[in-house]
C-alpha cells in the first residue's frame, strides 16, 4: 500500500505572482512622494526613507496575501478574473497563505519599530493599526472590505498615513504640501481599488460582498474613478502652490490616467479592465515620482 501524494505546494513564482507585485507601486508611490516634501521642506533622512519603504512593501504583500487567504476559504475567488489566487485556485492551502501574510506583517513590524525608537513612541500604534486594519479588510467576521469601506480604509492608510508617515519620521512634521500629496496618491490609490471591484461587481454580489461598487452601482463607481483622477489632479495643484512648480513634474501621471479614464467612463467590464488597473497604477506611481524628483531639484 503506497502513501497518498501530497501537494508540493506553490512554486517560488507562484508564491510571487500571488503577492500581486503589479500591486507595489500603491506602496512605493507614497513614500516617494512624502520623501519628496520632507527634502524639500526640511531634509530628507535616505535610510529612513528606505526603511519606510520595506516597511510600506511588507505590509502591501501581507495585505496581499490577507486577502487571498480571507477570500479565499470564503469562495469569493471562485469564479475570480484577474491575477492568480492561491488557495482560489488550490496551489496553497489556507493555512500556507496565512502564514505568509503574517509573515509579512512580521518583517513590517520589526522594521517598523526601528523608525518607532528614533522618532515618536505613538507610531507604534499607528503601525498596530495599520496592521490590524490589513487582516480585517477581508477577514474577520464582518470584513470592512466586504461592507463598502475598503476604499475609505484605503485612502487612509495607502494615502494619508503613508504620505505624512513617511515625511514626519524625516522631518518630524507633517506640514501642508505633505497632506496635499497624502490626498493626491491616496485617490489614486483608491482609483485602483474601485477599477478592480467595478470589474468584480458580478462575481461580488453573487458571493455576497458588498464593495463600494456593488453598493453604488456600474454607472456611479465609474463616475467615482474620474472623481479621483481629477482629485489627483487639483491636489498635485495645491502642491505646487505650496512647494514649487517643479512638483508639476508629477503631471506625468495623466498619461496612463487619461487613457484609463476614458476605459472606464466608456463602459469597459470584465477582462477588459485588467489594463485599467495596470494603468492606474503606474499613474500613481508617475504622480509620486514627479513629485519626488522635482521637490528634490527644487529644494
Amino acid at each position: 500500500m503506497t502513501a497518498p501524494e501530497t501537494s508540493p505546494g506553490p512554486s517560488p513564482a507562484q508564491w510571487l505572482e500571488g503577492a500581486r507585485p503589479r500591486t507595489l507601486p500603491a506602496a512605493v508611490s507614497p513614500v516617494l512622494a512624502g520623501t519628496g516634501v520632507a527634502a524639500f521642506v526640511d531634509h530628507a533622512v535616505w535610510w529612513k526613507a528606505v526603511l519606510a519603504l520595506l516597511v510600506a512593501l511588507a505590509l502591501q504583500v501581507g495585505v496581499n496575501y490577507a486577502n487571498d487567504y480571507s477570500d479565499g476559504i470564503r469562495g469569493t475567488d471562485a469564479d475570480r478574473v484577474g491575477p492568480l489566487r492561491l488557495v482560489g485556485s488550490g496551489l496553497a492551502t489556507p493555512g500556507q497563505v496565512k502564514a505568509a501574510a503574517f509573515a509579512s506583517f512580521g518583517v513590517a513590524m520589526v522594521l517598523g519599530l526601528v523608525l518607532v525608537v528614533t522618532s515618536a513612541w505613538w507610531l507604534l500604534l499607528v503601525g498596530a493599526l495599520c496592521v490590524v486594519a490589513a487582516w480585517f479588510y477581508t477577514g474577520g467576521q464582518r470584513p470592512y472590505g466586504y461592507h463598502a469601506l475598503g476604499e475609505v480604509m484605503v485612502f487612509v492608510f495607502f494615502g494619508l498615513v503613508a504620505v505624512l508617515g513617511t515625511t514626519y519620521v524625516q522631518t518630524g512634521t507633517a506640514p501642508l504640501p505633505a497632506w496635499f500629496a497624502a490626498v493626491g496618491v491616496g485617490s489614486l490609490a483608491c482609483a485602483i481599488l474601485v477599477a478592480n471591484n467595478v470589474r468584480d461587481i458580478p462575481t461580488d454580489r453573487e458571493a455576497g460582498k458588498r464593495t463600494l461598487a456593488v453598493v453604488l452601482g456600474d454607472r456611479q463607481s465609474r463616475y467615482l474613478y474620474a472623481l479621483l483622477v481629477w482629485v489627483a489632479l487639483a491636489t498635485l495643484v495645491g502642491l505646487a502652490v505650496t512647494t514649487s512648480a517643479a512638483a508639476l513634474l508629477g503631471l506625468l501621471f495623466l498619461l496612463p490616467a487619461g487613457p484609463a479614464t476614458l476605459r472606464v467612463l466608456r463602459g469597459t467590464t470584465g477582462r477588459g479592465l485588467v489594463p485599467v488597473l495596470q494603468q492606474t497604477g503606474l499613474a500613481e506611481l508617475l504622480y509620486a515620482l514627479g513629485v519626488f524628483t522635482g521637490l528634490l531639484l527644487a529644494r
